[in-house]
């Protein structure tokens, strides 16, 4: 019997060898073949990244107002002695080193808002740090450990050559139990709405990732950074095998930008937008898939119009790599990077064409002018400015938006009490057009004591008499 082990180890040995140069060169990833395979352990590559991956920790104060505050009975009775209460709330979850001067990648809503943030390390140790910049709409952040300590990283690898099937590890601390390993497999690619937020574009693994895991590493079997874990799919709280991360080559331009020094994340200008292609639409245009961008609009004068694309076409792919809906070529163009070129594949009546588009900053076609309203007014304590694409992209409006928007509103102020938001666009005052911050100033001070003004929120217009 141990002959016949022997000769069936010799002949798999011989077929394998066997196997052409070619073919072994082309076939990097192979499925396990022999039970000695099965046996093998993640331990090695565990050992050799864990240290990467921290805890972070962040606390902010959150005040909350007394449910009797503007009742006038117990004013009178109590007065003061029911003040507005502040307490403190902290949320956990995960980071992943990337530099070795203590860089740290994290998920945004990990640290929204937080007063104070603290890492700590696989072997105990705590370090402060500061957010060095952050963004909600690719929930990204980068932190930075206020110590001169060098630390273990985790290389960030490339998320395009991640395939449906490939194995990864996903590390962090879920639900505050401690530094946790979890394995699986890649499920899916170019996932869209997924979360409420701009982002259309994860990696979908089985590997476990849990409430805690926000931030933490997903990893491949080279001990790379592919993607930085950042939700779940389900309705009870716990892992039920649909994890989301964010693709490695978005955590890269990050990055890039963080250690820039810039104040905030900027993506590439396009001056058009798209739709899903949906079934009637791919048939009436004669394509035999159901996927690309449509073209719903394209701004006068912006990088689309220049590059010849027009209202009605189809994105179908971004330098030679396909695009699945409207998410992935906005991927696509943000991976690809601020000035930068690239060639569109463009469909149109059954008819393929390259274009190319440069990726520009979104423009200030008007200067922003920026004021704080005082005086006797409506909009006293509100903060305005003149909009622009790019200001429109700071304030996460869409890009053809015009006019004076309130892009703060100052606390406790009289336009904070009179419901003013950032946001609200301002149309017109007693029948007047306001079309600048400045003319907006001018009839602010002149005070007509009787206020009729129109703002635009939301796409609907809003119409409000003050005296």
């Amino acid at each position: 019997m141990q002959g016949l082990f022997k000769r069936a180890s010799v002949s798999l040995l011989a077929l394998m060898l066997a196997l052409p140069a070619a073919a072994n060169a082309q076939t990097a990833k192979t499925v396990p073949e022999s039970q000695m395979q099965m046996q093998l352990s993640f331990a090695p590559l565990v050992k050799q990244t864990s240290g990467a991956v921290v805890n972070v920790y962040a606390e902010k104060t959150v005040r909350r107002q007394s449910p009797f505050a503007g009742d006038p009975f117990f004013e009178q009775f109590f007065g003061q002695q029911m003040p507005n209460r502040s307490e403190k709330q902290s949320s956990l979850g995960s980071g992943v080193i990337v530099e070795a001067n203590g860089t740290v990648v994290t998920n945004n809503h990990v640290v929204e808002g937080a007063d104070d943030i603290k890492v700590a390390l696989p072997d105990g140790r705590e370090f402060p740090c500061k957010v060095v910049l952050r963004d909600d709409r690719v929930d990204l952040a980068v932190l930075k450990i206020d110590t001169k300590e060098s630390f273990p990283t985790l290389p960030i690898g490339n998320s395009d050559a991640v395939e449906v099937g490939d194995l990864v590890l996903a590390i962090g601390n879920p639900f505050g139990v401690g530094q946790t390993v979890t394995s699986g497999i890649v499920s899916a690619l170019a996932r869209n709405q997924v979360v409420r937020n701009e982002f259309g574009f994860f990696i979908q693994t089985d590997a476990s990732i849990n409430p805690g895991n926000s931030g933490g590493a997903l990893m491949n079997m080279k001990g790379e950074l592919i993607g930085i874990n950042t939700a779940i799919f389900s309705r009870g709280g716990g892992s039920n095998g649909i994890g989301f991360a964010i693709p490695a080559n978005l955590v890269k331009v990050f990055l890039a930008s963080a250690d820039a020094g810039v104040k905030s994340f900027e993506r590439p200008y396009v001056g058009a937008s798209f739709d899903a292609v949906t079934s009637e639409v791919a048939e009436a245009l004669g394509l035999n898939k159901v996927r690309g961008a449509l073209v719903v609009k394209v701004s006068e004068g912006g990088p689309a119009a220049k590059a010849g694309l027009k209202a009605g076409e189809i994105v179908t792919a971004v330098d030679g790599i396909a695009v699945e809906h409207p998410d992935a070529l906005l991927y696509r163009l943000t991976t690809a990077g601020l000035g930068k070129s690239v060639k569109l594949t463009v469909v149109e009546n059954g008819r393929e064409a390259q274009l190319p588009l440069t990726l520009d900053r979104a423009p200030e076609t008007s200067p922003r002018d920026q004021r704080t309203i005082g005086g006797r007014t409506p909009f006293s304590g509100a903060v305005v400015e003149n909009l622009s694409p790019r200001v429109a992209d700071e304030l996460r409006m869409p890009p053809e938006s015009a006019g004076v928007v309130v892009s703060d509103v100052k606390e406790d102020s009289p336009a904070a009490r009179l419901g003013f938001e950032p946001k609200d666009i301002i149309i017109s005052i007693n029948g007047t057009d306001v079309k600048t911050t400045s003319e907006l100033s001018e009839i602010a001070e002149s005070d007509p004591g009787l206020w009729r003004v129109e703002i635009e929120r939301d796409g609907q217009r809003i119409r409000q008499f003050f005296r």
